[in-house]
């Protein structure tokens, strides 16, 4: 079954009531410009010829945000898998592994539980809570050349100082994406250890801390054109 592009939130409403019941579902949220989009996109499109018993269906998360509230879509990419009419699992950020085993689970090719086959590799000692956590922040603040950590979305802020922050990217025409920590209290508590910085919003650039609303803002007021020396990668 080849990947659906959704047009519009009816397309998605008709097609989700028209499949079989049976029917697993694996809706991937992107963006056109994120560069982890196009890398997962691209295994998406790969899976959904493997796998043809599951509906694969791609929705771009800016050009329909009301699916992506549906979802509590926070960052992309970002995928949602459902069975029976109910959300089963939810996976954040760009990895195929865990994707493509998340895909074979669905499908009941190789249910979960089944035996493992144990190599030098998974033999060796699980890491922590803390090192999953920290592996999961590295792979999030780079999810986008420009990252920005906040208190709701840019349609919805729910602090002044994230409303601020994101009407100054807008103003300076600067494309992000956008993390909304309410959503998980894990990574707002993790994140604010992982950067050194207590507080929110954060925004990053390629990886890096730049800190928060009030270091943009002097870092604004001493190089007006701050925001164009990004070369974002």
């Amino acid at each position: 079954m080849s990947v659906v592009e959704i047009t519009s939130e009816a397309h998605f409403n008709e097609l989700t009531t028209s499949l079989p019941s049976a029917t697993p579902i694996t809706v991937s949220f992107h963006t056109p410009w994120a560069a982890p989009c196009k890398q997962m996109n691209a295994v998406f499109s790969f899976l959904a010829t493997q796998y043809k018993d599951i509906a694969f269906l791609s929705v771009d998360a800016e050009a329909h945000p009301e699916i992506s509230e549906t979802f509590d879509v926070s960052a992309v990419p970002f995928f949602v898998l459902i069975k029976d009419g109910k959300v089963v699992r939810e996976l954040s950020g760009a990895d195929p592994k865990e994707l493509s085993t998340a895909i074979q689970e669905l499908s009941g090719l190789q249910p979960a539980g089944a035996p493992t086959h144990v190599t030098e590799d998974n033999a060796k000692e699980e890491p922590t809570a803390e090192e999953d956590l920290n592996a999961r922040l590295a792979k999030l603040v780079s999810a986008a050349p420009v990252m920005l950590f906040m208190k709701g979305t840019p349609a919805a802020p729910q602090c002044g100082f994230s409303r601020q922050l994101v009407g100054i990217l807008r103003e300076n025409q600067v494309r992000f994406g956008f993390f909304d920590i309410l959503k998980d209290d894990a990574v707002r508590q993790g994140l604010k250890k992982f950067s050194d910085w207590p507080t929110f919003p954060q925004l990053y650039v390629n990886g890096e801390l730049q800190g928060g609303l009030d270091i943009v803002k002097e870092t604004l007021a001493e190089d007006p054109n701050y925001f164009k020396n990004f070369e974002t990668v």
